[in-house]
């Protein structure tokens, strides 16, 4: 099996997070403190996605905020608010098999799009955990942000 790589292109912020999330088991991390100038500071649940790449095989680790839908997760595909769909989404896409860690707990996932009536649901929900979704969402050029749940298996 190869060995899982950070996903490529990521800010500075975002690799320094994986770095504290993966030391730590964890136990830092799962929670992110966000303080920008002035707005109020956020804490905002992270999860790491582990993904195959679906040309490469390789597989791909990327830090996201997350929510939770009774037993399963869900995260937001926004590519901050770009045209294009995140790596991470597309790879989903041709392999819906995942890994996922929550804090400390490491599990198997099967990923799949949500539609309909539980997308707007979690969507809703996830603006209210990161509130510039919505910003993201208008600066998409009517791309419409993928929700995704993450259903754990066994």
């Amino acid at each position: 099996m190869t060995e899982t790589k950070l996903a490529p292109n990521l800010p500075q912020w975002m690799k320094d997070h994986v770095d504290r999330y993966l030391s730590s088991g964890g136990t830092d991390g799962h929670i992110y403190t966000i303080v920008r100038p002035g707005v109020p500071e956020l804490a905002v649940p992270s999860l790491l996605l582990t993904t195959t790449g679906r040309k490469s095989g390789q597989s791909y680790l990327f830090p996201l905020f997350y929510g939770q839908t009774g037993g399963s997760y869900f995260v937001i595909a926004s590519k901050g608010g770009a045209p294009e769909h995140p790596g991470w989404y597309r790879n989903i896409l041709g392999n819906s098999e995942v890994g996922v860690q929550v804090g400390t707990k490491k599990m198997r996932a099967k990923a799949r799009t949500a539609t309909g009536e539980e997308r707007t649901r979690l969507w809703a929900q996830a603006v209210g955990i990161w509130p510039p979704f919505a910003d993201y969402q208008l600066k998409s050029g009517g791309r419409e942000i993928p929700v995704v749940v993450l259903d754990p298996e066994g």
